[in-house]
């Protein structure tokens, strides 16, 4: 892997922090996913939620930067870690290459970070994997951990932006001028009512994607709700990856987790339209679950309704396929339309 092609020498996401003026309903929905909470910061009201290779931390803090970001955004993504094989090398890096750097006295964590999308920070972690873990060295195990059965998700398989109209050039062009993000897709959708565009990045090792989506008319569309909800551009959601999609939704707790309602003749023609689907189709329609694909593979997705704020989540299962679902964006756009009907928003 030359430093042309990854400059930051990145290798994946390490950690997705979340801010709250309501840490309570958070912490319901990540125990309802199948985290468990296990460790508390040594000396900041930051709580740390693991399920394989995902790590979550949930700030509490009454002040600093994650409290001073959900006063602006409410319920919210405020960081996230990646990792890289140098922190301090990424940061300068960084900033040679056109980001801003964070200012120390604007952060709740010590690692080196730059602002992203929405004055978001993103930290740089050069300790994993062999050199052990931040939440090793910086963690203390709770006395009562929440431990909870794993539901089958391994890794954050994407994580989408909203941005407003004529800013998601701009945005990917950061992406790809100070990390090296590499274009895959490029979408344009249009539903009964509104539209969207969207553009789809690939990070540099190849280990997640970044989605820019921003709003292609006047009428309150998907987007344009999102950034006056969250007050701002940000994360509109996250992708978390399972290897058996349809387990892990037998396991979800309901009671806290809704899914977007799909109609029914979306299921009379997706089964001859994406081929060679070994799942149960009774299963599949069952659990609402959307197909994509072709001959030489397809992948399952799901999509939870709004959680935090706007911010919802997306399971997804990938069989040899790595596209975004693009034969569904028209049913899953048409399903955000009705909900937002039911809702008056249109």
């Amino acid at each position: 892997m030359t430093d042309q092609s990854n400059p930051l020498r990145l290798q994946g996401i390490e950690f997705t922090e979340f801010a709250s003026t309501n840490s309570s309903f958070m912490h319901d929905v990540f125990i309802a996913f199948g985290f468990s909470k296990l460790k508390q910061h040594s000396s900041k009201d930051i709580t740390y939620y693991n399920q394989n290779d995902i790590h979550f931390l949930l700030n509490n803090e009454k002040a600093g930067f994650s409290a001073e970001f959900a006063k602006s955004h409410g319920p919210a993504i405020c960081s996230m870690g990646w990792r890289v094989e140098d922190a301090d090398y990424a940061f300068k890096t960084a900033i040679q290459r056109g980001a801003k750097a964070a200012d120390d006295g604007n952060k709740d964590l010590p690692y080196p970070a730059i602002y992203g999308i929405g004055n978001s920070l993103i930290y740089f972690i050069d300790k994993f994997g062999a050199k052990g873990t931040i939440y090793e060295t910086d963690f203390n195990h709770l006395d009562q951990p929440v431990i909870v059965e794993d539901k089958g998700f391994m890794n954050i398989d994407h994580l989408t932006n909203n941005v407003y109209k004529g800013t998601m050039h701009k945005w990917a062009d950061f992406y790809k001028n100070v990390f090296g993000f590499t274009e895959v897709r490029y979408f344009d959708i249009k539903g009964e009512k509104t539209a969207l565009i969207s553009y789809a990045l690939q990070s540099p090792d190849g280990s997640f994607c970044i989605p820019i989506n921003e709003g292609k008319d006047d009428n309150n569309n998907q987007i344009d709700e999102y950034l006056d909800m969250y007050n701002g551009p940000g994360v509109q959601h996250i992708a978390f990856r399972s290897n058996d999609l349809l387990t892990s939704l037998d396991k979800l707790d309901r009671d806290v987790i809704d899914t977007l309602d799909i109609s029914d003749d979306y299921y009379e023609e997706v089964f001859n339209r994406v081929p060679g689907v070994s799942e149960d189709p009774a299963r599949v329609k069952h659990h609402q679950v959307l197909l994509d694909g072709d001959e030489s593979g397809y992948l399952l997705q799901i999509f939870t309704k709004n959680l935090f704020g706007p911010i919802f989540i997306e399971l997804i299962q990938r069989k040899n396929n790595n596209g975004f679902g693009e034969g569904n964006f028209q049913a899953l756009f048409d399903s955000i339309e009705r909900d937002q009907e039911r809702r008056g928003v249109i």
